[in-house]
């Protein structure tokens, strides 16, 4: 399944869980992940991918810099696992 399916699906789904989305966009720094979502004092940032793919090398290396600050980056490659993080 393609990439922008997955990520309109899961962000359809969060929406109505009551998290608020955001794309992230960063002009000067290619490989953040693709989106940020929030609700009640959490942060949850998402990688989408399409089925079966996975982050590039310098997407991996944005991973781990956030990691190491802390935060946890989903790899998202299917709408039921995406799903799954917005089900609390």
């Amino acid at each position: 399944m393609r990439e922008s399916v997955i990520e309109k699906k899961v962000t359809e789904y969060a929406k109505e869980q009551g998290w608020l989305s955001y794309k992230w966009s960063s002009p000067n720094s290619r490989g953040v992940p693709d989106r940020l979502y929030f609700k009640r004092c959490l942060v949850v940032v998402v990688e989408f991918k399409a089925t079966n793919k996975k982050p590039s090398k310098l997407q991996k290396e944005i991973h781990k810099k956030l990691n190491e600050q802390g935060f946890l980056v989903h790899v998202i490659d299917s709408i039921e696992t995406g799903k799954q993080l917005f089900t609390r």
